[in-house]
């Protein structure tokens, strides 16, 4: 069945070090439910973008890779029969509701390399 990749567009993330689980009821709860469904086969959430680090030919510096209004906040992988299908699931995503959105790209190659 083919896989595509949920990038989860946001202002940052919700996943801080310091979160509690009412702030993570509604991310994590939809993640529950498309675990549940059996559609979503991994899911990572990604902290903050002050906790990231970017590497450039000129170093290592704090900070996400770009400075956007945006940045990904997690990824999802569904399972679905075609894109029309994998669209309708992926437009459950809560981030669509604010002023976040979600980006769905089939997955070409790829998994856990052992």
């Amino acid at each position: 069945m083919p896989q595509y990749a949920v990038l989860i567009y946001a202002d940052d993330s919700a996943h801080t070090l310091d979160a509690t689980e009412e702030d993570l009821a509604e991310p994590n709860g939809h993640g529950d439910e498309l675990a549940s469904s059996g559609a979503m086969t991994a899911a990572w959430a990604f902290t903050p973008r002050g906790l990231a680090r970017s590497i450039r030919a000129q170093g290592v510096t704090d900070g996400p890779f770009i400075d956007a209004a945006q940045v990904v906040a997690g990824v999802y992988i569904l399972e679905a029969d075609n894109w029309d299908d994998a669209l309708a699931i992926a437009r459950t995503n809560p981030a669509i509701r604010g002023d976040g959105g979600v980006e769905v790209r089939l997955v070409h190659s790829g998994g856990v390399v052992e």
